[in-house]
């Protein structure tokens, strides 16, 4: 079993919660837009850390870290890109792919709006975990944790990082 902190859209700016809600997980993957590589960098020194870059993202991210990244965590097919749009109005570049060769789970970013839905025209589990930087329209910062196992993905939780 694998525990894991999703995140995405920090624009440069990594809120102390983000620590305090991660410590648990066994790894955090960042759906890109992190800002810098420095911010990259901190995550990476916390845990370990799998992501993509987002559209926001220089060189700097850029040559660390891919537009894609596709891999098997648990036996559970996951990819992971930052512009992805949501069932029914996917992105037009990864479009053909995902009906072709579906993952088990997709994760983007870019919205900075938390969503959680089901395809079931292509039997996946989209993820976006909203926006956990201060930069963007969004009002409230999110993040998303949950366990892999066995195929599975359960104990979703949506998490508000509430700051005084």
């Amino acid at each position: 079993m694998k525990k894991i902190g999703l995140i995405s859209d920090t624009h440069g700016y990594l809120d102390p919660a983000v620590f305090k809600h991660f410590d648990s997980v066994d790894e955090i993957w960042h759906a890109g837009d992190f800002g810098n590589i420095e911010l990259a960098d901190q995550l990476a020194a916390f845990k370990p850390l799998r992501g993509v870059y987002g559209n926001i993202d220089g060189k700097d991210v850029r040559i660390v870290y891919p537009k894609n990244l596709r891999f098997f965590c648990e036996e559970v097919d996951v990819w992971m890109t930052h512009i992805g749009g949501y069932p029914g109005k996917y992105n037009l570049a990864i479009k053909p792919e995902i009906y072709t060769n579906p993952p088990a789970l997709f994760i983007c970013g870019h919205s900075h709006i938390l969503k959680v839905m089901f395809d079931k025209k292509i039997n996946c589990l989209h993820l976006n975990p909203g926006a956990a930087g201060k930069q963007g329209w969004h009002r409230i910062q999110t993040l998303l944790r949950f366990c892999i196992s066995e195929k599975k993905i359960y104990n979703l939780e949506a998490i508000e990082i509430i700051n005084p």
